[in-house]
C-alpha cells in the first residue's frame, strides 16, 4: 500500500520516469487500446498516470443513466435549435464565430462517443468536416480574420477549437483533424509574433498547452515546445498573482469586475501549474497545483469543494454563488492534477465536486441550468435587489441561457470528461483509479486484453466491487485510490480475507491476473461528519456527499415571450412550498447520534429530489426571524442564534424532524444551518 507522500516521493525519485503516452496508431473507433507506449518524446516531462484513449472507460449503472439524460437534454440538441451553435460561424452560419460553438464541441464530443449517440456523432461529424474543409492554406481556422493586425481576434477561441479537435481524433482517430490541430498550432506560433496574447487568451494561455502537448507527444517536433514556452512566457502568471494579497479579498456585492479575479479564469488555471511542469520541472510549479487550492478554500472555499465566484472571486458566504463554468473547469483541472502529479488528494476533490456541484446546477432533467448556484438557495426568481458581485438578476434561474450564454455553451464538459477520466494507466503498465463510479474499463495491458467492472451506486454506497476479467494470465499492477475520509476502509480479493487500505492512498495490487474473473470487494466506510463554514453555520458531510435540507418547490415558467425559450428548454423560477429557516439540533462533536442515514434506490433521475439514493434523518427548529432579504434567504450571525446559551434563544419553536439529501440532488436547498440548541 503507497500512501499519498510515498508515491509522491517516488515520483521524485524517478519511479515514474517511465510514464508515457499511450500510443495513437493503436486506437480503433469501436473501441479503446490501452497498449503501454513507447518511450516517452524526450523534453515533455512524463505523467505520473496517462489517460486513457477517449471510449476505454465506458459509464455502466447510474452514471450511463446521467449521461443518457445529458445526451437527452440541452447538451445533446444545442445545435439543432440555440443561434449561437446552430448559427455558429464556426460552422458556416451567420452567428457568433468566437468561443460558443468550440465550447459546445468540446464537452459535446466526448458525450457523443462515451454513449455511442449516432445522431449526435453523425451531427458534430458535420461540424467537425466544415471545419476541417474550410481551414485556410495558412492554417489559421476560416473565423480568424484574413486581416487579424485590423481586426483583433482574441486567440482564445482557436486554443479551443485545438482542444475539441483533439478530442475528435482521439475519439475517431481521423488523421486530417491531427493535421489540422497541427496546422493551427504553426500558424499560431508565428502569429504571436505579430499579435501578442491578450484578453481571453493571455489569462487561458495554459489551455493551448493540452492540444500543443497531444500533437507532440505523437509527432514530437521541437517547434512545438517552442510554442508551448512562447503561450507561457506572453500569458498570465498565477503563481506570481496568488502572492498578492489581493486574490485573497472579496469581490465587493455589486463590486468591480476583474480579470485576475474572473471565477472561470481561476477554475482553468488550477490546471495550469501542471501543464507547465511539464515543459521544465520547475518545483514551484508542482508545490502551485496543491497550494493554489489551499489558498482558494482558506478565502473562497464552499462546502461543495469550490470556492464562491459570482462571477468575480467572492470569499466563503454561502449566499454568493458559484458559476457553472468554474465548475466544470475547475473538474477538468483536477483531472489534469491527478495524471500530472499523481496525487490522491486531487482525486478527492474531483469527486466532492463532480458529485455535489456539478449535478446542482442543472435540472434534473438537464434541459435548463443555473449560472449560478448558491450553497444557501432558498429560491430561485428573477431578483433585481440581488447581491450577486457582479452578475445581472436571473443568474440563478433555471434557464437556457441566464444571464449570459457562456455556460450554456461550456456546461457540457463537466460528466463526460469526468467518466473518460475515471481509470488512467500507470507507468508500470498497471491501471489505477482517479474516481469511483460505475463503469467498464477495457485495455491492453502488457499486450492482453483486460476487462475491469466496476459494480457500484457510490457515491450512494459504501461499497464497490471490481471484476477484473483478463483473456490471458498476465501480472500488472492495479492502484486502488482510497478516499482520505475513509477510515477502516478494506479489501477482499476473490475469497481472501479482507485487508485494511489507508485513508488518502493508492492501495497496491501488484498480482499475476489469471484468464478467469477476479472479483475484488472494496467498502469504504462513510461516517457522518458535521463541518463549521461561514459565520459558524454547521454542514452535514458523509463520504464525498453533502447534504441539504429538501425543500419542497414549486417551478414557474418565466420568460416564455424571448426567443428560443420553447418547452422544455424554457427559463423557469423555483419557490419553496414548505418551509426553509430551519436550524440544526446536532453535536458537532457526535453527529452520528442526531443523525440517521436511510438508503433508497438511485433513481432513473439520480440527480433529483425523488431520485436520491440515500436520505438522512435529523431534528430541526424553525427560527422565525430568519426571513428573505434581497430575495435570498438573509444572514444570521453568531451572535443572533447563541445556540449554547438558552437564555438568548433565536427560537421558542418545538424541534421537528427534518429530511436531508444529498446537495446535488436538490435544486432549492439550505446547506450551511445555524446551529440551535
Amino acid at each position: 500500500m503507497i500512501d499519498r507522500r510515498e508515491f509522491l516521493a517516488s515520483v521524485a525519485a524517478g519511479v515514474a520516469a517511465s510514464a508515457v503516452p499511450l500510443d495513437a496508431s493503436a486506437r480503433t473507433t469501436g473501441g479503446a487500446d490501452a497498449e503501454q507506449p513507447h518511450p516517452p518524446a524526450a523534453g515533455l516531462a512524463p505523467l505520473a498516470f496517462t489517460p486513457l484513449p477517449l471510449g476505454a472507460v465506458r459509464p455502466g449503472g447510474w452514471l450511463a443513466r446521467q449521461l443518457r439524460i445529458q445526451a437527452d437534454g440541452l447538451s445533446g440538441h444545442l445545435d439543432e435549435f440555440w443561434p449561437d451553435v446552430a448559427d455558429s460561424q464556426w460552422f458556416g452560419g451567420k452567428a457568433e464565430g468566437w468561443e460558443r460553438a468550440p465550447y459546445w464541441l468540446d464537452g459535446a464530443i466526448p458525450l457523443a462517443w462515451l454513449i455511442g449517440d449516432r445522431p449526435l456523432q453523425e451531427r458534430i461529424t458535420r461540424h467537425v468536416e466544415f471545419i476541417l474543409a474550410h481551414q485556410r492554406a495558412d492554417g489559421w481556422y476560416h473565423v480568424y480574420p484574413e486581416d487579424a493586425a485590423a481586426k483583433r481576434y482574441d486567440i482564445w477561441a482557436i486554443l479551443l477549437a485545438n482542444k475539441a479537435l483533439a478530442q475528435y481524433h482521439d475519439a475517431t482517430g481521423d488523421a486530417r483533424a491531427l493535421a489540422a490541430v497541427t496546422r493551427s498550432l504553426s500558424a499560431l506560433r508565428s502569429g504571436l509574433d505579430r499579435t501578442p496574447l491578450y484578453g481571453w487568451g493571455k489569462f487561458r494561455w495554459f489551455e493551448g498547452l493540452v492540444p500543443t502537448y497531444y500533437v507532440y507527444e505523437r509527432a514530437p517536433e521541437p517547434w512545438l515546445l517552442d510554442l508551448a514556452h512562447k503561450l507561457r512566457a506572453q500569458g498570465v502568471d498565477y503563481r506570481a498573482l496568488f502572492a498578492t494579497g489581493d486574490l485573497a479579498v472579496p469581490t465587493p456585492r455589486r463590486g468591480l469586475w476583474k480579470w485576475t479575479k474572473h471565477v472561470v479564469n481561476t477554475g482553468m488555471a488550477a490546471k495550469a501549474s501542471a501543464l507547465s511542469w511539464r515543459l521544465d520541472r520547475r518545483q514551484a510549479d508542482r508545490e502551485f497545483g496543491r497550494g493554489m487550492i489551499d489558498f482558494l478554500d482558506r478565502h473562497h472555499g464552499q462546502v461543495t469543494g469550490m470556492f464562491g465566484g459570482d462571477e468575480c472571486l467572492a470569499g466563503r458566504n454561502p449566499l454568493q454563488g458559484t458559476e457553472l463554468c468554474s465548475v466544470v473547469e475547475f473538474m477538468y483541472s483536477l483531472e489534469h492534477l491527478f495524471s500530472t502529479f499523481g496525487d490522491p488528494f486531487f482525486g478527492d476533490r474531483l469527486e466532492r465536486v463532480a458529485f455535489n456541484a456539478l449535478p446542482a446546477a442543472f435540472a434534473p432533467d438537464m434541459w435548463s441550468h443555473q449560472y449560478d448556484q448558491q450553497v444557501n438557495q432558498a429560491q430561485c426568481t428573477i431578483n433585481p435587489d440581488h447581491n450577486w458581485t457582479t452578475n445581472g438578476p436571473e443568474s440563478n434561474l433555471y434557464g437556457l441561457e441566464p444571464n449570459f450564454g457562456c455556460c450554456t455553451s461550456n456546461m457540457h464538459q463537466g460528466w463526460p470528461k469526468f467518466t473518460a477520466h475515471l481509470w488512467m494507466a500507470s507507468p508500470d503498465g498497471g491501471l489505477v483509479v482517479a474516481a469511483w463510479a460505475p463503469c467498464r474499463v477495457e485495455a491492453k495491458v502488457r499486450g492482453v486484453p483486460v476487462r475491469v467492472e466496476v459494480e457500484t451506486d457510490y457515491p450512494f454506497r459504501d461499497t464497490v466491487d471490481l471484476v477484473v476479467d483478463a483473456s490471458a494470465p498476465v501480472r500488472f499492477p492495479l492502484r486502488l485510490r482510497v478516499p482520505e475520509w475513509a477510515e477502516g476502509a478494506t479489501l477482499r480479493v476473490g475469497s481472501d480475507p479482507a485487508l485494511p487500505m489507508r485513508p488518502g492512498s493508492l492501495h497496491l495490487v501488484d498480482r499475476s491476473w489469471d484468464a478467469k474473473p477476479v472479483r475484488l470487494a472494496l467498502r469504504f466506510p462513510m461516517r457522518p461528519k458535521v463541518t463549521t463554514g461561514y459565520d459558524e453555520a454547521v454542514a452535514v458531510e458523509r463520504g464525498p456527499l453533502v447534504y441539504s435540507l429538501r425543500i419542497g418547490e414549486e417551478w414557474t415558467r418565466v420568460n416564455a415571450d424571448k426567443p428560443h425559450r420553447e418547452l422544455p428548454h424554457g427559463d423557469f423560477e423555483v419557490r419553496p412550498t414548505t418551509p426553509w429557516n430551519y436550524g440544526l439540533v446536532i453535536d458537532p462533536g457526535r453527529p452520528e447520534a442526531g443523525l440517521a442515514f436511510e438508503e433508497r434506490p438511485v433513481g432513473e433521475r439520480p440527480f433529483s429530489p425523488e431520485g436520491a439514493g440515500v436520505v438522512a434523518h435529523a431534528r430541526g427548529r424553525q427560527i422565525p426571524a430568519w426571513k428573505l432579504a434581497h430575495g435570498w434567504a438573509g444572514e444570521i450571525s453568531p451572535a443572533d442564534v447563541a445556540w449554547s446559551d438558552p437564555s438568548k434563544a433565536v427560537t421558542d419553536q418545538p424541534e421537528e424532524a427534518i429530511t436531508l439529501v444529498p446537495y446535488g440532488c436538490t435544486n432549492i436547498r439550505i446547506t450551511e444551518f445555524p446551529r440551535v440548541g
